[in-house]
């Protein structure tokens, strides 16, 4: 049964529509419908991030996906937003329009062996349905399994698709990793997925930069995301920007209470640093 209450930027519930697999939620980084696409119906993902808004999170991979039933869903969701009265009763004023088709959810997305044969259908949908040539296609990943080949076949085809790619970038050191993200990955592996990912499609690093036991990310920690990013561009690969964001949601993690909102001067100082590297930074705070 689809819920008929209003959409908010605090609320990206993934039933809100009623279907398994697509969701509509108002992006405040999108400013507009995001049209989102949830491959990890169990929950499951390979890092635990302490930040994350996903109930009962557990370690795992996307189960295998029913192709022809997220195809129904998403064509049928799509044609009921172009041409139905879903805006007008669930969206809010001034944000009515389909700004993207986000594959994000409730884990890590490329983890679903159908990743390429998603995207796929995604981009025949969109030609099917004459979608407006704006509308993104957005892959909101932690970038651990860019390796795979299937994942670099469905980057392809989102670069053929106005795709773009969020990049999770947290923390630049191990500890850092280890500590928000709850994974071992090192950060050379971080780099080599990150330049594949570079390489293969327009990318963007998404960065939550929060309060932990009231302290805020200090000096060191910026200098070495700055340095990161410096080495990057040092060796010729540059993203797009820097989407640069603070708590919204309270987070559903053991963590929870240890973690605060920073304030926009906090938010925009770091930025200026980012942005003195020449690169784009957008900031929600």
């Amino acid at each position: 049964m689809v819920n008929d209450a209003d959409l908010t930027v605090s609320d990206h519930s993934r039933d809100s529509a009623g279907l398994r697999y697509v969701y509509p939620v108002v992006s405040r980084r999108a400013g507009g419908v995001s049209v989102g696409i949830n491959l990890n119906t169990n929950n499951a993902c390979n890092w635990r991030c302490i930040y994350c808004q996903v109930p009962d999170l557990q370690r795992g991979t996307a189960p295998p996906v029913d192709l022809a039933l997220l195809e129904r869903e998403l064509r049928e969701f799509l044609q009921e937003l172009l041409h139905g009265d879903f805006m007008l009763r669930r969206v809010p004023e001034g944000v009515r329009r389909i700004n993207d088709i986000a594959l994000s959810g409730n884990g890590e997305p490329t983890s679903a062996e159908e990743f390429a044969q998603v995207i796929e259908l995604i981009a025949r949908l969109r030609q099917e349905l004459l979608l407006p040539a704006d509308i993104k296609l957005v892959l909101i990943t932690n970038g651990s399994l860019l390796y795979r080949e299937n994942v670099q076949q469905g980057l392809r085809g989102m670069a053929q698709n106005n795709g773009e790619i969020w990049f999770k970038f947290d923390r630049a050191g191990e500890a850092g990793m280890l500590r928000i993200n709850d994974t071992r990955i090192s950060p050379a592996k971080v780099r080599e997925n990150l330049v594949t990912a570079i390489s293969l499609c327009p990318t963007w690093l998404q960065t939550c930069w929060m309060a932990l036991d009231g302290a805020a990310p200090d000096g060191q920690e910026e200098n070495d995301y700055l340095e990161f990013l410096s080495g990057l561009l040092r060796d010729g690969f540059k993203p797009v920007g820097v989407l640069l964001y603070t708590l919204a949601r309270p987070s559903l993690q053991a963590e929870a209470s240890r973690l605060s909102a920073l304030g926009v001067l906090q938010m925009e100082a770091f930025a200026a640093r980012i942005r003195a590297l020449g690169l784009e930074v957008k900031v929600s705070a």
